[in-house]
């Protein structure tokens, strides 16, 4: 599986820092939603086509978090 993009809302803390991730392998997208880092709680979804998945991957970007990509 190859990473193809990282965002992350720019805030330290277990509590605080959210994640989220675009990742491809062959025919499939794979979105992860992390919260709280590495140690917290991480959400996969599969996806058969990258606009699903960009779709996706833009939902969660909306909103008030000042996102950078990594």
């Amino acid at each position: 599986m190859e990473k193809r993009s990282h965002y992350w809302n720019g805030r330290w803390g277990r509590l605080a820092r959210v994640d989220i991730l675009l990742y491809s392998d062959g025919d499939r997208w794979v979105v992860e939603h992390r919260i709280g880092g590495l140690e917290g709680r991480s959400t996969m979804i599969e996806y058969e086509r990258e606009d699903v998945a960009l779709d996706r991957v833009r939902d969660l970007l909306a909103g008030t978090d000042d996102w950078r990509q990594l």
